[in-house]
């Protein structure tokens, strides 16, 4: 009880303070996408930014390890499945709470994709993750899509982001529903903290800039977003820019 309320402090130390996390475990299910061919690099260039959390695939630990600083907290994403295979939307676990803590974890992280035939597989695999991280004190990521055009109606996302805490999800990503009022709205509705991510790459950084501010003003907890950030070369200023907005500074 005690680990998750300290873990998640560490995450969201005051409410003034929204979390920077990027997402940089793409490279399973994309392949060494422009921007992820070296994460170590990568992963100093984001915490000379000032990014807060830097989530990866549990075998992309060992790249991180030997340049990860005392104040930067990691992720351990546990859903996996690639492009290659005929079913790509389909994630399944492949590692467990037990896993991420011996790697040094500070919160584990999973996907549920709704609106896909395999929906109902995903969320006995976030039921399962939800288990195992209570048991461990560990807090708990949902990264959750709606797979459908346009990815999915504000009320749909209102709806899957809910369904992600009601199974035992501590935090919730979830896609931009389009609107400062709708995700307002979205915030409200879901009783964890709601990160913004950042879908496919827009190529105007202001247009980017302007979705975190946004997303700020309507409630959010942070950003959790990967391509809109280290596909943009160099990395670490526009970093710099984003945690300004994000930690008040």
């Amino acid at each position: 009880m005690y680990g998750k309320s300290i873990r998640l402090k560490r995450l969201f130390p005051t409410p003034e303070r929204k979390l920077f996390s990027v997402p940089l475990d793409h490279a399973l299910s994309m392949g060494p996408i422009d921007g992820l061919e070296e994460l170590a690099p990568l992963a100093r260039e984001l915490e000379e930014g000032g990014a807060d959390l830097l989530i990866v695939t549990k075998g992309a630990v060992r790249e991180l390890a030997p340049v990860l600083t005392p104040r930067t907290l990691l992720g351990v994403h546990v859903s996996a499945s690639t492009s290659l295979g005929p079913t790509s939307h389909h994630k399944r676990l492949v590692g467990t709470a037990e896993e991420a803590v011996a790697l040094g974890a500070d919160v584990l992280s999973v996907q549920v994709n709704f609106g896909v035939a395999e929906e109902g597989d995903m969320l006995t695999d976030l039921g399962t993750a939800a288990d195992q991280c209570r048991a461990l004190g560990l807090p708990l990521l949902c990264m959750a899509y709606v797979k459908k055009a346009n990815g999915g109606t504000p009320e749909e996302l209102r709806h899957a982001a809910r369904a992600a805490a009601d199974l035992g999800a501590d935090i919730v990503k979830t896609s931009y529903p389009g609107s400062v009022d709708e995700f307002r709205r979205l915030c409200r509705t879901t009783p964890v903290p709601v990160l913004i991510g950042g879908g496919v790459r827009l190529d105007d950084e202001s247009e980017f800039l302007h979705l975190v501010e946004q997303s700020i003003a309507a409630g959010g907890a942070g950003i959790c977003i990967g391509r809109n950030l280290f596909q943009r070369r160099p990395v670490a200023p526009l970093a710099r820019r984003i945690a300004a907005l994000l930690h008040g500074s």
